[in-house]
Formats: C-alpha cells, sequence, structure tokens
C-alpha cells in the first residue's frame, strides 16, 4: 500500500481491483501523477488546428504518419476525454487518499482567475512583442504553435443540431472537470513535489521551494505557448492558492471555475479561438 499524505485521512476499504492498482502505484509512485495528463497530452496531437491568417490549417497526428481532418475535431476531443477520463478512474484509488475539501477561497480565485486569462489573451501582448524578438533566431512559430482548436460547434455542426449540443457537453465537461484534476495532479501532486527531495511523495501539501514554484511555472508555459503571459500569471495565482490552503482540491476547484467562466465566455461572446 502506498503511504498516505501526511494530513491524508485513510479512503475508504478498496476492492481487490483496487488493491492491485494501489501495489502498482507503490512501485511506480510517479504513474498516478503523470498518467491522465500524458494520455490527454499524446491524443491532442491528433487533433487538427484550423487556418489562420498565420498558417494554413494543420492536419492532426502528422507526427506519426496521419492527417486528420479538422472536420474530424469533434470525434478525436471525445475519445480524448473518454480515455482521459479512463486513466483518472484507473489512478482515482491514489487520488482518494488526499481529503476531498474545497474553501471559498478556491471559488473566489477560480472567478478572478478567468478575468486575468481573458484579459491577458485580448492584449495579445506575445505576439505583439515576443513574435518580433523571436523571428530572427527562427523561433517566431513557437507561439502561433499554440494555436486551439477553436471549434465552434454551434456552426461546424449546426447541420445536426443534437450532435453540436451534445459536444458543447463534451466540451464543457472536459475544459472544466477532466482538465483541472489531470492538470493539477501532475503539477501540484507531482512536479512541484518532485524537484524537493528524493521522496517526494512525501512532501506534505502546500510545502514548496523556489524550484517548486518556478518550475510549476515554466511547464505550464510551454504547454500554452501562444499564452505564455496568461499560463504566466494564472499558474502563480494557483500555486499561490496552494501555498495558501495547502490543498490540491482547491486548485482543482480553482481551475474548474476558471475553465467553465471561460467557456461561458466564449459561448456568449464568440471567441473561439480561447478553447
Amino acid at each position: 500500500m502506498t503511504e498516505l499524505p501526511q494530513d491524508s485521512v485513510a479512503p475508504p476499504p478498496e476492492s481487490p481491483n483496487a488493491q492491485g492498482r494501489i501495489a502498482l502505484f507503490a512501485r511506480a509512485r510517479w504513474l498516478p501523477f503523470v498518467l491522465p495528463l500524458a494520455v490527454f497530452l499524446l491524443l491532442g496531437g491528433l487533433e487538427a488546428t484550423p487556418a489562420t491568417d498565420e498558417s494554413p490549417e494543420k492536419p492532426g497526428g502528422a507526427a506519426i504518419g496521419l492527417a486528420i481532418p479538422y472536420s474530424a475535431y469533434p470525434l478525436v476531443y471525445t475519445l480524448k476525454i473518454a480515455l482521459t477520463v479512463a486513466a483518472i478512474l484507473f489512478v482515482l484509488p491514489v487520488y482518494r487518499t488526499f481529503p476531498l475539501r474545497v474553501s471559498p477561497l478556491a471559488v473566489l480565485v477560480g472567478a478572478v482567475g478567468v478575468v486575468v486569462w481573458v484579459g491577458l489573451c485580448w492584449l495579445d501582448l506575445e505576439r505583439q512583442f515576443l513574435v518580433p524578438l523571436l523571428e530572427p533566431i527562427g523561433l517566431g512559430g513557437l507561439i502561433a504553435a499554440g494555436t486551439r482548436s477553436g471549434f465552434n460547434p454551434l456552426v461546424e455542426l449546426a447541420d445536426n443540431p443534437a450532435w453540436a449540443w451534445a459536444f458543447l457537453a463534451i466540451r464543457f465537461f472536459g475544459l472544466a472537470a477532466v482538465v483541472p484534476v489531470a492538470e493539477e495532479f501532475f503539477y501540484r501532486g507531482f512536479v512541484m513535489r518532485f524537484v524537493q527531495q528524493a521522496n517526494w511523495w512525501e512532501v506534505p501539501q502546500g510545502k514548496v521551494t523556489a524550484a517548486a514554484v518556478v518550475l510549476a511555472t515554466l511547464l505550464p508555459m510551454a504547454a500554452h505557448p501562444g499564452e505564455l503571459l496568461a499560463a504566466a500569471a494564472w499558474f502563480s495565482l494557483i500555486t499561490w492558492l496552494y501555498v495558501r490552503t495547502r490543498n490540491i482540491w482547491d486548485c482543482v476547484a480553482a481551475h474548474a471555475v476558471t475553465n467553465l467562466l471561460l467557456g461561458v465566455y466564449v459561448v456568449s461572446t464568440g471567441e473561439w479561438q480561447l478553447m
């Protein structure tokens, strides 16, 4: 059995199947924290991106010899979410060792976070200042590499309204429920503890070092190249929340609130390039 975090409470008795998984996780302690996000990111490579003023449409899966069209985005995204949920359920016995509690501060931080994210994305400082600096050394395309799908199901699937609304619900589920769990357990549960000591699984929630804080900002920035400044500010805010409440589920909740409100903003304004 894996050791529980120092501030954890014992979870309910597990089934024999779950006990077998816990034994596996005791041998590969990193697996529960890495697997869901790894599945999400790997399958994300199968998603096509639309044509923009800067580049033509890029088919999905090009790295492995595929050419998945942009029109297949709903099916690819649905598959990605389904398999990521399966990965989360597989590692759930470990996640359940972290006491499930959420503070009002997490909700407030999530609401503030969407203002920070949308505001910095709206300013588009990356393309105004960073692209001109990077282009002379051949790295200007890094910012464009962060282009999001921007898939508007209410337009792209207008001939099939039932599927359009169903996919929009799937999109919101992935945005507000799946992504927060996968990302926060990777960054707070693994990365920020891994850099602190060899037996990183014994590091209590909320304990950080300078290296942990820096890495928990730089890695999300690398994962959001088109929104570098927004990612830097937003993930720093969540790190502050993590230190303040010493509770990973507060980070998940704040992430969920921000993403849910972002989704509402996008549908309300038509700014689909943010999703």
